[in-house]
């Protein structure tokens, strides 16, 4: 279910907006856990394909939305600044989507899970605690290996003009 933060008290969007500058803090200065070895980057398409994989054992729950067009200090029109609780069940699949135009953060909460990106040549593993940025050019895929199930908190700059699919990848 998806609230409009316009609708909660000011200190309940102070407070959001300081958690993720607070999370955006922590991802610059974290170890670079979670991300494409440096030796193994590759440009965009040489790295994983698009295996086909439908979404499975996935859910996708928007939690909030903040239409920053609105707001004074930021006035970015077409853009809905999103929240979303993901959890991707052992052997679950977050199917092949793209970030060309859709930078996003998440944060692994719980469990352990392979991200298979096009811009590298090896799979990459992350695990509950890391931070990791998805970008352009990017297109990717995860697969949840473990026995657990996988919790992702994922917050990105989802286009307006996307808002019939809001639970887009």
């Amino acid at each position: 279910m998806s609230t409009n933060l316009k609708q909660r008290p000011r200190w309940r969007k102070q407070a959001l907006i300081g958690l993720i500058a607070g999370a955006l803090s922590f991802a610059a200065g974290a170890a670079l856990a979670g991300e494409c070895p440096a030796d193994k980057r590759v440009p965009d398409g040489q790295g994983a394909k698009n295996a086909g994989h439908a979404a499975k054992g996935v859910t996708d729950v928007v939690i909030n939305t903040l239409d920053v067009a609105n707001e004074p200090s930021v006035q970015v029109k077409g853009r809905l600044f999103r929240g979303r609780k993901l959890e991707i069940q052992p052997g679950g699949i977050v199917p092949w989507h793209s970030h060309a135009d859709r930078p996003a953060l998440l944060l692994i909460a719980t469990g352990e899970i392979t991200e298979h990106a096009s811009t590298c040549a090896v799979p990459i593993v992350h695990k509950a605690g890391d931070v990791t940025a998805e970008k352009a050019p990017t297109s990717h895929w995860w697969q949840n290996h473990g026995k657990t199930p996988v919790v992702i908190w994922a917050f990105d700059l989802f286009r307006t003009e996307d808002k019939m699919n809001e639970h887009m990848m």
